[in-house]
């Protein structure tokens, strides 16, 4: 047997053991950038740990990490314990993200395909994860490398959520998304619309920038689920600068999400 292909094996087993471990994976990906995913991801694992769960998040951008920032952890840098990669801790949640790698949250990772799938292979086998109730994983957007690579690798994925906005461009891409997950045999948990509306703080009148119901739609005509609409917050935008997610924040947009996860929660747990 070659050199090559036992090595293979054996990265293919370590990631088996380690994700072993782990009861749900779930996939956050969307079709296009700007769509707000890592922040719906950063919430979700937030939220969960919240509950009582044990929560992992991956961030799987090896060329536009932002998961730190989003939690604001961007000066601690990832050690090997005798177990492996130690994650990083944020708020309770374990985090590994190519930025907690980097001399300074300024430089650039200039790699191809294969360095940036090789980054996540090394992320599943050697991260010290341990037993955990929920990994999430935060896709770069597109159809691509990353997102192949964390289906391919990741055994039993437990599902996947798109988000998307309401403008025609994000949900063009966004029905790519969710073909590559149903071609891929991934399930769907399905579509969150991001930034559906806004309320105007002086009158309470919601204001839809975009045409809100569009996510919806499109996760009808897809045969996904619709889990729900987010509404735009400029206080959340401020918050996530300063590395502080929306939840306990008693916002409306917490609200919205709440009742996501609650959903998400139910679409899981029911068997």
């Amino acid at each position: 047997m070659k050199k090559s292909t036992v090595e293979s094996e054996d990265m293919a087993k370590k990631i088996a053991d380690r994700m072993g471990k782990i009861k749900y994976k779930i996939l956050v990906g969307s079709g296009k950038g700007g769509t707000g995913k890592s922040t719906i991801a950063v919430n979700l694992a937030v939220i969960l740990k919240q509950k009582g769960y044990n929560v992992g998040l991956l961030d799987a951008d090896i060329t536009g990490p932002d998961i730190p920032k989003l939690l604001g952890i961007e000066d601690i840098r990832l050690h090997s314990g005798p177990d492996g990669i130690e994650p990083a801790d944020a708020q309770g949640v374990k985090v590994v993200s190519m930025a907690l790698l980097l001399e300074s949250k300024n430089s650039a990772v200039i790699w191809r395909g294969p360095m940036k799938t090789a980054a996540i292979r090394q992320f599943l086998a050697d991260v010290s994860w341990k037993d955990l109730d929920f990994l999430i994983i935060d896709l770069p957007p597109g159809t691509s490398d990353e997102p192949m690579t964390a289906v391919h690798l990741i055994p039993d994925i437990s599902g996947a959520i798109v988000v998307t906005t309401p403008q025609g461009v994000a949900l063009l891409d966004s029905r790519k998304s969710v073909k590559m997950f149903v071609q891929m045999k991934v399930p769907v948990l399905g579509m969150i619309e991001n930034m559906s509306w806004l309320t105007c703080p002086r009158c309470g009148e919601k204001i839809e920038i975009f045409r809100r119901g569009n996510g919806e739609a499109a996760a009808k005509e897809l045969g996904v689920d619709f889990l729900g609409a987010i509404p735009m917050d400029p206080e959340v935008g401020s918050m996530a600068e300063k590395g502080m997610t929306f939840v306990g924040s008693k916002t409306e947009i917490e609200e919205a999400f709440d009742a996501i996860v609650s959903r998400i929660l139910a679409k899981l747990l029911k068997d």
